[in-house]
Formats: structure tokens, sequence, C-alpha cells
């Protein structure tokens, strides 16, 4: 724009459609670096590149206020002016593909430029107005396959059109391992008829180690979801897993994955496609999932406003007990859960709220490996204070007062953070059947493994801080105490040398402050005693300082750790001898440490999990 004079509400609304334009590019630019990355196996580069496209958003969006700014002058929050602008940027961009992720840019800016506090639809465009889908009316480019009596032959030509410049490892064993997949999913539910064709998305899906061919079955009445995992190898391409079902679909396009890089011109005929194969998830997560977080979060405000219309429910504490760090709350009949940094931190927690909005950035650019949450930040939200139940009001005002106030009839929140809801594994493991409970017990060890390899370590591993999924996974979402593997010095618990040892309620070595002792972990976990074996008989080797530095050997020398997909067998299929032996490779702390633990527990709360003999 020409700062030498004012420029026109058409010139000012021309820059923001540019503006996001030239974002939008850059976008797509980094997401079509993805199919190189996988071919070359340059897992730190995908890595890079999800930093990168994810801070993009703010960084155009800050460029272009500080734009205006400078050639607006004094006229820069001028309402009159900026709803001018808003009816020539409605012209403008009637035309574009994805027209709603345009109008989004534009409300980010207004918002940031006036501080807006709930909606002012007429300076923006009102999230509950916004529905990307609503004038879909075409359909994303997808390949149609059509079966001539052969499901092997239909595999094989969609294989065949995939364009990789790494050979396949076995093709042929890939084909017959997706026809068999298919021919068995469809047996097992009893579907006779039978499968006319097969349509995938042209775009391939990428995400971190995995390629994804996304499509559906298609017969006479029916339709069946199709996600095919490809893996690219030392020795070539090979198909690493198969999809049928919606609940491991959903699972893939999860609100605890990292984004993928798929490159869509249209990104709202995606989730179309996508709501088709999965009619539970809601829009604003595939948007999320697909990398358009900030439409995602558009999409999260207009479900929860569109709920708050149409129920009469109150807002309520969150099933669990009550953190340290967050007031969380919830509404029953909304599937989420809000996070208020509480004003301050009881004993024992000693960090800065600026501290604990560092691990929530951390893991939202982090690769969350299916095992972190996703937490959207929002700023400034209103709400009808008679929608509150009186004693979370209560605990809002007395604890949350530097970031909630009243404003008329409402409660206005400066920050928050919004989660989907999960069942807190404590309360999980206690209410449900013995073998669902076992189940998840072993998910959350797996959970920690997985996380490790992610250079995560928890920090505090009571069951609390954890939640498991509607498909049964288990997601760590308290972040206040988390860090990276990388940053701890884990150790083994030395041994007694004295007899007056047994008896201190404290440590008789010196212990740091990034310490880490892994054999007292157990300890602290409200497992039952067939818990408790079942863990150490699959996991047994997470509670041991080993296996903690190996992890940190590898991350120092610049491998990027896999996160495999877990196999699918009960505890008691697991080699007797591989149970044994990691039974007896664990160390068993002397009954004085474990008092110490106990007694260091006792008295410092959730953080002596993570340094539980650190010395306070």
């Amino acid at each position: 724009m020409d700062t030498a004079t004012t420029p026109s509400p058409r010139e000012c609304a021309r820059h923001i459609v540019e503006a996001f334009a030239r974002y939008n590019a850059e976008f797509r630019a980094i997401t079509r670096r993805a199919p190189q990355r996988f071919d070359t196996r340059d897992w730190r580069g995908s890595q890079r590149d999800a930093v990168e496209r994810i801070e993009l958003y703010d960084g155009f969006v800050n460029q272009t206020i500080a734009a205006l700014r400078l050639t607006l002058g004094a006229q820069a929050t001028n309402r009159g002016l900026w709803q001018q602008i808003r009816s020539e940027f409605a012209t403008q961009i009637v035309a574009l593909p994805d027209p709603e992720f345009t109008k989004t840019f534009f409300s980010s800016i207004s918002r940031r430029l006036f501080g807006t506090v709930g909606v002012a639809p007429d300076i923006e465009f009102v999230a509950t107005d916004l529905d990307p889908l609503a004038d879909i009316h075409s359909a994303i480019g997808t390949n149609t396959y059509l079966n001539h009596g052969s499901l092997a032959l239909l595999i094989e030509d969609l294989l065949g059109d995939l364009r990789f410049r790494s050979p396949w490892r076995d093709l042929d064993t890939s084909i017959a391992h997706v026809a068999g997949e298919v021919r068995s999913y469809l047996q097992a539910r009893g579907e006779r008829r039978a499968v006319e064709r097969v349509e995938v998305i042209r775009a391939v899906f990428y995400q971190m180690h995995r390629a994804y061919i996304v499509g559906r079955i298609l017969g006479r009445d029916f339709l069946v979801p199709l996600v095919i995992a490809l893996k690219n190898t030392d020795s070539g391409v090979l198909v690493d897993a198969v999809m049928l079902a919606e609940a491991d679909v959903s699972i893939v396009f999860s609100f605890t994955r990292s984004y993928f890089h798929a490159d869509l011109e249209r990104v709202a005929e995606a989730v179309v496609f996508l709501k088709s194969l999965m009619p539970r998830k809601p829009v604003s997560e595939l948007f999320t999932v697909l990398g358009r977080a900030r439409q995602g979060k558009t999409e999260r405000y207009r479900e929860l406003q569109r709920n708050l219309e149409r129920t009469h429910d109150l807002f309520v504490h969150a099933a669990g007990e009550r953190g340290l760090v967050m007031v969380c709350f919830t509404l029953p009949s909304f599937d989420v859960v809000f996070k208020v940094i509480r004003d301050r931190f009881a004993y024992p927690k000693t960090m800065l709220r600026e501290e604990v909005m560092a691990k929530y950035r951390l893991v939202f650019i982090h690769d969350r490996a299916g095992r972190l949450v996703d937490a959207q930040e929002f700023r400034r939200l209103r709400f009808p204070r008679a929608r509150f139940a009186p004693e979370l009001l209560e605990e809002l005002r007395r604890e949350t007062g530097g970031t909630v106030h009243e404003d008329g009839a409402d409660l206005v929140f400066d920050h928050l953070y919004i989660e989907r809801r999960m069942t807190p594994l404590n309360l999980y493991v206690r209410r449900a059947q013995p073998e669902d409970a076992e189940r998840a017990v072993l998910d959350y060890g797996q959970c920690i493994r997985d996380l490790a390899y992610t250079n995560i370590f928890p920090g505090d591993l009571l069951l609390k801080n954890f939640g498991v999924t509607r498909h049964g996974r288990v997601i760590f979402y308290d972040y206040d105490e988390l860090c990276r593997v990388t940053d701890c010095h884990f150790r083994d618990l030395p041994p007694v040398t004295h007899e007056e040892d047994e008896m201190r309620g404290e440590a008789w070595f010196y212990v740091a402050e990034n310490d880490v002792f892994p054999e007292t972990f157990l300890t602290f976990l409200g497992f039952s005693d067939e818990q408790r074996a079942a863990l150490l008989r699959v996991h047994g080797e997470i509670l041991t300082a080993g296996f903690w530095r190996g992890v940190q050997q590898r991350l120092g020398e610049g491998e990027v750790l896999e996160v495999r997909r877990p196999p699918r067998m009960s505890v008691a299929s697991a080699p007797a001898r591989a149970r044994v032996a990691v039974r007896s490779s664990l160390p068993t702390p002397s009954s004085a440490r474990v008092r110490l633990a106990v007694s260091q527990f006792t008295s410092s709360s959730r953080k002596a999990l993570t340094y539980a003999l650190r010395r306070f």
C-alpha cells in the first residue's frame, strides 16, 4: 500500500486479501515439501516444516497489522472505517477457494487491532455465522477404481498409481495385505454385497514417518472407510497398516495427532469427504488436523455458541481431582474441557504463569504422536454468568480474578485453553471392568514410552493427569510439569551404605533440580496389585533409568525415533521368557527407600513424582 496517502477501504481490503493469499501460498509451499521428505526419509526436515508451517499464521497476521497501522495511522482503529473495509472485503473474496478461511484471517486482524471481547459483528465475521461446508457443492478430486471381479487387481491399480521416488519393497505383498484386510473386515461384519468401487483422495496425507492414502470403499448402499498407512524403510516403501473401522480412522485423524501435510486446493471439500468416513468427528477437529488450526478454532467457537443457544445446562467443575495450576470446568452437553490458569499456585508449585503457557506452546508445535491432547488457546471470550454453577463461579472469582472478570451479566475470560474431554485415568481404572482397566494400564505404559521417543517427559506421571478417550486410548493432558527428556538427569537410586540410612525420612544423598529416579514411579501410582503386575510385565523397562538414558543417547545423536503402532495382544500372549526377564531386571527398592519416596510425596504432592527424592 502507498504510505503517502491514506488508503481507501477498498485498498485496505485488497491488502488483507493479498496478505492471506501470500500466507496461503507459503503454507502450501511448505506442505509440498512433504513428498520429498518422505522419499528421502528426512524426518528431521519434516519436524522443521511442521513448526515453520504452524508459526506462519501469526507471523502474517502481525505483519498485516503492522502495515495497516503504518498506513492508516490514527485511523487504524476507526470503527466506521473498518465497517467499510469489512464490506469491501466480503465482496472481494466471493470467488476465492475456501473463502471462510479468508474471513477468519480478517477477523484475526480486526480482533487484535481492537482488542475485541466476545464478538464484534460490525468489524469481523462472527464465528456463529461461518459454516465453511454450507456452500460446498463441488467434490474433492479423487481417483476411482472399479472392481472388475478381482479385489487384488483393484488394489494393484490403486497402489500402482502412487508416484514415489523410492521403490516398493515388495509391491505384491503390500497388495495382498490390503486386499486381505478388506476381505476379512467385510466378512467379519457380514457384508455380502460386492465391492463396486474404491474412491481415494488424490492428495497423499503425510505425517512424520508415514504417508496415508485416504479413501472409501463403496458398494450398493454401503460405504466403508479405507485408510492405508505407508512406511518408507531402508529397503523401500511398504504398506504398514490398513484402517477400515470408523474408530480406527478417527484415531488417525485424532485431536492428539500432529497436523497432516496434504496439498489441498479446497480444504473444505476434503472435510466433506472425511465427514463421510467419520460422521461423529467434529468439523473443527478435521480442519485442525489438516493443518488449518485457526479455522479449527473458529469452528470450535461456532460449535460452542450453537450449543449454548440450544441447551440450558450449566458450566460445572470437570471430573477428577482439582488441580493446583488450572481451574478446569466443562459443559455437560459439550464434549470439551475449559482450563484457566490460576492467579497463584499452591505449594509445591513454583513455576510462573509464563512458564505454564510456554509448556502449552511447546505441545502446540511438537510432534504429539497421538499421546498429547491439542489444547486450543482462546482470548477474550464472553459467556453468560447465569450459565455457571455457583461453586464454579465462586472459585473463578477467588482463584482467577486476574484473568476472569465480570462485565454486566457476562463473564469475560481474557485467556483460556479448550481441550477435548476425556475420562481421567484414575477414575477410569477404578470404575471399568477389570479387563478394560488392564488395557488402559498397559496403554498408559505405552503412552509414556511413545512420549519418550518424541523427547517428552510428562514430569507428573500421576494417573489423574492422563485421560482415556472414547476409543480407549490413554492421552496425557496436564502440561505444567512437562519437559524434554534430554533436559532430565535420569538416575538409579543409590544403594544404602549405612544402617542408619534405612531409618531416614529424607534423601541421604544429593538430589539436583533435574534429577529423576524412574524406579520410584510405581510407588505413586494408584494401581491394584494385578494392574501393577501387568504394567511390569509389559512395560517394566520404563521404570528403569537405563531405558531413559538410552532414549536420551539416541535423541542426542540426532535420531528421530519412530512411534510404532502398538500390537493388539493380551498380556497373557506375551512370551513368558520376556515377562520373567523384564521382572528380574527391575530394581527392587528397599523398604526404607519406599518409605522415603512416600514421605517425599506426602510433603510435595505432584512434584514429588517428577523428582521423587528432591529436597525442598
